[in-house]
C-alpha cells in the first residue's frame, strides 16, 4: 500500500496523522494541538495567580481545579489515540484512558458544586484535604472498571480489540462509561442546587459548574446515540467511522471545559471576597452568643434542644472577634433545680430561716 499524500514511509496506522486528504485527521489534530497548548498556557496562569489568592475557601479549591486542567490537557492528548488507527496499543488505551480522564473531570465538578451548596448558605465549607480525598475516591472507582475490563479481555481472554467485532466493540466502550454518565448527571443534579442560597458571590461558579455539565451532557448523548446507530450497518470490519465520531467529542468536550469553566473560573480567581459573600458581622456575632448559650447550658445540663447551626467563617481564617470583649456569660437554670422535691426542700429551708429570723428579734 502507497503512502498516502502528505506522508512518507511511515507505519499504516499513522497514516491519519499525515494524510491531507483525510481532512477530518488533520484538522482535530490541529484542534488537539491548540487544545493541549491552551490547557498548558491556563495551567501556567492558573499556577502563577494561585499565590495570589487571599481568600481561604479559594485556596482549598485550587488543588482540585488544578487536577481539572490537567485531565483536561489528557483529554486532549487522547485525541491522538483516536486519530491514529485502532491496533492492540491504542486498543487499551482508549479502553482505559477516556473514561479514566473524564471521570476525573466530571469527580473534580461535583466536588466543587458540593463545596458551593455549602458556602451559598453560609455554612462552612469543605477543607482542601476531604475534598481531594472525595475526587480522587471518585475517579478511582472508573480506573478499577476500567483496567479490570481490559485485563480479563485482552490479557484472560486474549481477545484483540482491533479485531473484534465492530458491533461489540462499540456497545463495550458504552457499557464501560456507564458510571461516568451516572457521575456526569449527578453533578449536573447538584450543580443546580448551587442557585438556592443567600450568598450571590459564590453562585456564579455554581452557574459556570451547571452551564459545563449542560453541554457535555448534550454532546455525550450525541456521540453515544450516533456510535450505536452506526452499527445498524456494520459489516463487521475495522471502523473508520469510530475514530473520527470520538475524536470529535473529546475535541469539542474538551474545548467546553476550557472555555465555560477553566477560563471564568481563573478570571475569578485573585477578584478580592466581597462583603455580600459572606455572613455579616451582627449575624456572626448572634451566632457566636447562642453558640455560647448552647455550650453554657451544655455543661449544666446536657440537652439534645438548642442544636445550633454552624456559620461561615471569614475567608481570612482568623475568626470574628466581637467588638465588646467583656461580655455578660450565659447563665442557666440546672433541671435539678425545677424538679419538685427539689423546690419542695427548698420551701422547707426558707420557712425555717424565715422562722429562726422572726425569733431572733422577738429576743
Amino acid at each position: 500500500m502507497a503512502p498516502p499524500p502528505g506522508c512518507g514511509n511511515i507505519d499504516p496506522d499513522y497514516y491519519f496523522l499525515c494524510d491531507v486528504c483525510a481532512a477530518w485527521g488533520i484538522g482535530l489534530e490541529s484542534l488537539a494541538a491548540a487544545g493541549a497548548l491552551a490547557s498548558l498556557i491556563l495551567l501556567l496562569a492558573f499556577f502563577v495567580l494561585s499565590w495570589m489568592v487571599k481568600d481561604k475557601n479559594k485556596k482549598n479549591l485550587i488543588p482540585i481545579q488544578f487536577l481539572f486542567i490537567l485531565g483536561t490537557l489528557g483529554i486532549f492528548s487522547l485525541t491522538f489515540a483516536f486519530i491514529i488507527r485502532l491496533n492492540e496499543k491504542t486498543g487499551p488505551i482508549r479502553f482505559i484512558s477516556y473514561g479514566v480522564l473524564f471521570a476525573l473531570c466530571f469527580s473534580c465538578l461535583l466536588t466543587h458544586a458540593s463545596n458551593l451548596i455549602k458556602l451559598v448558605r453560609g455554612k462552612p465549607p469543605l477543607s482542601k484535604f476531604s475534598m481531594l480525598i472525595y475526587t480522587v475516591g471518585l475517579t478511582l472507582i472508573q480506573i478499577i472498571i476500567a483496567v479490570k475490563y481490559t485485563v480479563i479481555t485482552v490479557e484472560r481472554d486474549g481477545v484483540d480489540m482491533a479485531k473484534m467485532g465492530r458491533e461489540q466493540r462499540n456497545k463495550d466502550f458504552v457499557m464501560l462509561l456507564i458510571y461516568v454518565l451516572v457521575l456526569m448527571v449527578f453533578s449536573f443534579i447538584i450543580s443546580t442546587f448551587t442557585s438556592c442560597g443567600l450568598y450571590k458571590g459564590w453562585k456564579r461558579h455554581g452557574m459556570h459548574i451547571c452551564v459545563t455539565l449542560l453541554f457535555s451532557i448534550a454532546i455525550w448523548s450525541s456521540w453515544i446515540s450516533l456510535l450505536l446507530m452506526s452499527n445498524i450497518t456494520s459489516d463487521g470490519d475495522q471502523s473508520q467511522w469510530d475514530d473520527p465520531l470520538l475524536s470529535v467529542a473529546l475535541v469539542v468536550n474538551g474545548w467546553v471545559f476550557l472555555m465555560m469553566y477553566t477560563l471564568p473560573e481563573i478570571c475569578f480567581l485573585t477578584i478580592p471576597h466581597q462583603p455580600e459573600d459572606y455572613p455579616s458581622e451582627e449575624i456572626l456575632w448572634k451566632s457566636i452568643a447562642r453558640q455560647q448559650s448552647v455550650e453554657a447550658g451544655s455543661t449544666q445540663a446536657p440537652d439534645k434542644e438548642g442544636a445550633e447551626e454552624d456559620v461561615l467563617s471569614p475567608p481570612d481564617g482568623t475568626g470574628f472577634q466581637p467588638k465588646n470583649p467583656e461580655t455578660k456569660p450565659c447563665f442557666s437554670i440546672p433541671r435539678a433545680m425545677l424538679h419538685p422535691a427539689y423546690r419542695q426542700g427548698m420551701m422547707v429551708r426558707c420557712e425555717a430561716k424565715t422562722l429562726a429570723k422572726g425569733t431572733h428579734t422577738l429576743i
